[in-house]
């Protein structure tokens, strides 16, 4: 993730650092990044970019904003920015990709918390257009605004979430299909495959054109209306994940990482599938090109 968020800001001319403890992982990320941008037509953009294994190796007087991008781990994050208050200029903006943990809960006794805000981004980091920038009640509206302005000025679309809130927004709302998607096939109305069709190909494939209020716009709200009144009623408000999905984590059984979860991987089927997915959404950027934020380098 840390790697495709340096392509969202190297796109925009952005010169960039990238701090990686393991040295030996830096040709890696070196090329993928390298890759990522020529796929942007961006492949000059890439000398902008440097790599170090320590904070202390960064010049961080010239640094305007840094996104922490490290494991989803409590501790590990409040630790790293702990450490940034010594380090960071007075003016930088410090912000966390975490997909879950309150910003409040990280920035916690940090000296920088008035300018700490979530930064959150959706993998793959430089094709999803969306950004999610959350404000937790420590943190300043002014900073909230000028990371959202520049968020738009690197071709993102940047939302404001304005409660520091488990989940955010975004994820929220995907943790609410899901839960529903596993009831139903705990439940045996539908299998995986079906559950994922009826989200490609039915709804989730006019939310490439409308997000959930614009198109009960288009159908009526008094459609919806009497559509929820016989369904909400019905819907999956479990607490906790369903033993379908519970069972696979507990079985080891969790997708790409082991090679098996509700569908069989190998080494061929996953980077085929993973081809077929980043083709897919470039395709869907594309047709949304008129509608996303030009770059502004």
């Amino acid at each position: 993730m840390g790697a495709d968020v340096a392509v969202v800001f190297l796109r925009a001319g952005c010169a960039v650092s990238v701090i990686e403890t393991r040295q030996q992982a830096h040709a890696g990320i070196m090329a993928g990044i390298g890759a990522n941008l020529a796929c942007l037509d961006k492949a000059d953009s890439g000398t902008r970019l440097t790599i170090a294994q320590r904070l202390e190796e960064v010049d961080w007087a010239h640094i305007d904003l840094v996104v922490e991008c490290v494991p989803e781990n409590l501790d590990i994050k409040r630790e790293l920015f702990r450490r940034l208050d010594d380090l960071v200029s007075d003016s930088a903006i410090l912000a966390s990709n975490s997909s879950s943990f309150p910003i409040s809960a990280i920035a916690g006794g940090c000296a920088t918390a008035a300018r700490m805000l979530g930064l959150h981004f959706f993998m793959p980091a430089h094709i999803v257009p969306l950004v999610e920038v959350v404000q937790s009640s420590s943190a300043s509206d002014d900073a909230a605004a000028a990371l959202a302005a520049f968020m738009r000025r690197c071709g993102c679309v940047p939302i404001r979430v304005r409660k520091d809130i488990p989940g955010f927004v975004a994820n929220r709302m995907q943790h609410a299909l899901a839960r529903e998607a596993f009831s139903l096939i705990q439940d045996g109305i539908a299998s995986p495959e079906d559950v994922d069709a009826a989200v490609r190909f039915g709804f989730g494939f006019r939310y490439l054109a409308a997000g959930p209020v614009m198109q009960k716009e288009h159908a009526g709200l008094d459609v919806h209306v009497s559509a929820a009144a016989t369904i909400y009623p019905s819907l999956s408000n479990i607490a906790a994940p369903p033993a379908v999905l519970a069972d696979k984590k507990k079985e080891g059984k969790l997708g790409f990482k082991s090679g098996q979860g509700f569908y069989s991987w190998d080494a061929t089927s996953i980077e085929a599938e993973k081809q077929r997915y980043n083709r897919l959404l470039r395709a869907g950027m594309a047709l949304l090109a008129e509608e996303l934020p030009s770059i502004d380098p």
